[in-house]
């Protein structure tokens, strides 16, 4: 029996996707096994979201090689898709595989396994078919992620994923439901909705949207909580927190990625927001959800980023006091319309303005985990640590330890949080 290893980059959508070809190749009779061990194939699914995305692609896909010399090497994903040319550099890469087809994974390894090297990449720009990859079960874990919708129709002048993943398409509702029902007779109770751009489910299709699905979805027996991965912030209006807010099932955690609270900023990023439109957004999800955790995405040293417009962006991050964010620095993307803007933020700059961003999402961080402080909170345990600790995540995706002699391992159970320790609540079993 031939083995087959994995490696994974970059975002949730990638994760669903490797799993469903990790499934493929199993049905087809081959032996999935760790990445680090010798595989006769390797598969590695590839990230471009930054220039560093890229730099750890090309090093992951080296590093195959080393583990087996002789093994026979697929790059699928993103960077795949963007860049095979420079894919194709790369010593032992024999099977070349965008972000389309990826169903047909198997069959393509076996019509090419003899030849040296081949390429499957085609024209995303002018496809209009979602690749209808699903998974059937996740063994013993009890959350799973389900893909419902690819690509992105909305060209972010610093973002090359619309160029990786096409216009959006969007899987049929009814497809949706069907997968998240199997999931459940299979032991999965938490379900995250994964896409590129969730927010346009159902546009394409001319059918009902996302928030109609939540609601569907929340009817499923078996299903305990539903997740929504990042979402576009002005879909989460008042006409959809209206359908939404009796969803008894939707985690409390919503990740709005702001990029700059500069509007002069966000207005040469393409992004479709004011910070007033994205201020009455978030204000509008605490007054239906009070323990709601707000999270984000901030970029800092966009090109011609001034130091008044990173003050402006400091200013209004202090004030929407976001339970986490993730602050990364902006990266050129080669054909991408901000790769070409003139007064571009030198290296040093971006990582000045990093650290100073980070600390005061560090400060608003650790007061939204306070104000849980003494309450009581429901967990999905999932890890074992040392000294007999279990670790889960609360429905505002909270980390939770607690110490325990019963094996808590997929179990819900309710815990007092305790304290915080290292972004962390120490919390206790409530009888």
């Amino acid at each position: 029996m031939k083995k087959v290893a994995f490696y994974t980059l970059g975002c949730k959508v990638n994760q669903y996707e490797t799993e469903a070809m990790s499934e493929l190749f199993s049905s087809a009779g081959y032996e999935v096994c760790p990445f680090g061990s010798a595989a006769d194939i390797y598969v590695i699914n590839t990230c471009t979201v930054t220039g560093m995305s890229d730099r750890k692609s090309r090093q992951i896909i080296r590093r195959a090689k080393k583990n087996n010399p002789n093994s026979f090497l697929i790059v699928t994903g993103c960077y795949a898709q963007t860049s095979p040319d420079a894919v194709r550099q790369i010593d032992g890469v024999n099977l070349i595989l965008g972000t389309q087809d990826r169903k047909n994974i198997v069959s393509l390894y076996e019509q090419h396994s003899s030849t040296m090297q081949y390429s499957c990449v085609s024209d995303i720009m002018h496809t209009h078919d979602f690749d209808n990859l699903n998974i059937s079960e996740y063994g013993t874990r009890t959350r799973g992620y389900i893909k419902i919708q690819e690509g992105c129709n909305q060209f972010c002048s610093y973002c090359i994923i619309p160029y990786a993943r096409g216009p959006i398409r969007s899987r049929y509702i009814k497809d949706v439901l069907e997968e998240s029902k199997r999931l459940a007779e299979k032991g999965v109770t938490e379900i995250t909705y994964v896409g590129i751009h969730i927010a346009s489910f159902g546009l394409d299709t001319k059918s009902e949207g996302l928030a109609e699905l939540l609601v569907k979805a929340n009817k499923i027996d078996g299903i305990k909580r539903i997740r929504l991965s990042s979402i576009e912030p002005m879909t989460l209006n008042e006409e959809f927190v209206n359908k939404i807010k009796d969803c008894d099932k939707l985690c409390h955690h919503f990740h709005l990625s702001l990029q700059s609270g500069c509007d002069k900023t966000l207005e040469r990023m393409n992004r479709k927001y004011t910070t007033e439109e994205y201020y009455r957004i978030i204000n509008g999800l605490r007054t239906h959800f009070p323990d709601a955790a707000i999270t984000t995405d901030i970029m800092v040293g966009f090109a011609g980023e001034t130091d008044a417009e990173f003050e402006e962006t400091c200013r209004f991050v202090k004030k929407a006091e976001f339970a986490s964010a993730h602050i990364f620095q902006y990266s050129k993307r080669r054909g991408t319309p901000a790769a070409e803007y003139p007064n571009q933020v030198s290296p040093q700059m971006k990582e000045r303005r990093s650290k100073i961003i980070n600390a005061i999402c560090e400060e608003s961080k650790q007061s939204f985990m306070r104000r849980f402080v003494g309450t009581d909170a429901e967990v999905l345990f999932e890890q074992k640590k040392a000294s007999g600790y279990y670790e889960g995540k609360t429905g505002n995706y909270q980390t939770v330890l607690v110490q325990s002699d019963e094996d808590l391992r997929n179990k819900y159970r309710t815990a007092k949080l305790i304290e915080i320790k290292n972004d962390t609540f120490i919390g206790k079993l409530v009888k």
